[in-house]
């Protein structure tokens, strides 16, 4: 189970702007290292579960897309969506909001290529997609969905720098 340190209730601290997580190589967690105000901060420790509502074993995401769980596996390899270990059992999954209408949401892999390019480890990148903002108003995951890809995109183009 992998958690993450989440900086929400702390005054002028902005999530989307580039995080670093570290490993505490004492428990199954991370500890967020703020990049914009270069100090440690523990904040509320939220499981990762806990930003995503909903989610697919992969044999369910197989199901959804209509499609062999060899081709999930390929999907997977290509970076095309991104699967993380949820749950009591440990499950590879992925989060249900990756699908639309039977399909991968179209401008997801170039989002996740950008941010991975950008530094983004996949627990981070997830806890970006769906760490709601202010300002877009949602969360980016939710932007994606809704057909704003641009928005979404120049916004993770400028975590890298």
């Amino acid at each position: 189970m992998v958690h993450v340190t989440h900086v929400a209730s702390v005054t002028n601290v902005n999530l989307h702007q580039r995080p670093k997580f570290v490993k505490d190589p004492m428990q199954k967690s991370f500890i967020c290292v703020h990049m914009s105000c270069w100090m440690w901060h523990a904040g509320l420790v939220s499981n990762i579960e806990n930003l995503v509502a909903d989610w697919l074993p992969l044999p369910d995401l197989a199901e959804a897309l209509d499609v062999s769980i060899k081709k999930v596996h390929s999907l997977l390899d290509e970076r095309s969506v991104l699967a993380v270990r949820v749950g009591a059992r440990n499950i590879r999954s992925v989060p249900a909001d990756f699908v639309l209408d039977g399909q991968l949401v179209e401008s997801l892999k170039g989002t996740i290529s950008v941010l991975k390019d950008s530094g983004f480890e996949d627990e981070e990148l997830l806890v970006w997609l769906f760490t709601a903002d202010e300002s877009l108003p949602g969360t980016p995951m939710a932007a994606l969905r809704a057909g704003r890809k641009t928005e979404i995109r120049r916004r993770a183009q400028a975590l890298s720098w």
